[in-house]
């Protein structure tokens, strides 16, 4: 998502979710079997409707990157709440204060940050040609003056509407990276994400970066041993969770007409470390 730093009002009809139904999405599960032993280290189950916990919660806000059309809100309901066992964070045409299209980017730098171990988010995505939900990480240094991607970027889980069943895993240091050519990533086909609810998970240690849905590993990206620059994940990261729409890659066939609102449910979030 951080590729490059960069500081209509249409109706559409929508369902709610109801992350506790059964139908919707399976039960909540304990520790995942993977063959390893992990401990709970925290996790948010969006229990309490209203805005996100501020304890583990904070907000991107402005225009923040890669040329996106959406305005990040603090603290704004229409933009980023619990409801019905959910984090909902929706993006909105609504012209709010001059911000013609409207979206919430939650992190949690500053209140739960993590360093190895396994993070699990389940989600259902938006779709559409213009959305670009991402479940990613940046080094806690990037917000303490270490500039990108010397700070490490590891991406869970990208999509973008225009290709609505391909998910994609990818990591961003200072050797090696997108806009030098060199960058290490993967994908997935998945069964039309943006009906169905998947776990996207990573499994972080000293040697490595695997990444799953539904506990399928898809790829596995390997600390080479040539030093900070390919390998900045030996310091804590904190987790992003957005829904961007247009932008670099978001927006590369355009967004379109009938686009908006668009919703992201997150039913859980849960992060482990190996026994």
């Amino acid at each position: 998502m951080m590729k490059t730093i960069f500081l209509l009002a249409a109706l559409v009809v929508s369902t709610s979710v109801d992350c506790s139904a059964e139908n919707n999405s399976p039960q909540k599960q304990s520790a995942p079997d993977t063959g390893k032993k992990w401990e709970l280290v925290w996790e948010d189950n969006f229990e309490k409707d209203g805005l996100p916990d501020p304890k583990i919660w904070g907000y991107e806000v402005g225009y923040v990157r890669n040329r996106e059309a959406q305005f990040y809100t603090e603290g704004r309901s229409e933009n980023a709440r619990v409801e019905n066992g959910c984090l909902v964070i929706e993006a909105r045409k609504d012209n709010w204060e001059g911000h013609e299209i409207t979206s919430a980017s939650l992190h949690t730098y500053g209140k739960k940050s993590m360093l190895y171990g396994r993070i699990e988010v389940k989600a259902k995505l938006p779709t559409g040609k213009g959305t670009w939900p991402a479940i990613w990480m940046l080094g806690d240094n990037h917000r303490e003056g270490t500039r990108w991607p010397d700070c490490g970027e590891i991406d869970i889980m990208e999509n973008v509407g225009y290709d609505p069943d391909h998910i994609f895993a990818n990591v961003h240091t200072k050797k090696y990276n997108h806009s030098i050519g060199t960058g290490r990533g993967s994908s997935i086909v998945m069964d039309k994400p943006y009906e169905n609810f998947y776990v996207y998970a990573l499994e972080w240690d000293e040697s490595e970066l695997r990444f799953y849905v539904d506990d399928q590993l898809y790829f596995t990206c390997q600390n080479d041993g040539t030093g900070v620059e390919a390998w900045p994940f030996d310091q804590p990261q904190y987790l992003i969770l957005n829904l961007a729409i247009g932008g670099a890659w978001g927006g590369k066939q355009g967004i379109a007409e009938d686009l908006l609102p668009q919703k992201y449910y997150i039913d859980y979030v849960r992060v482990y470390k190996q026994k």
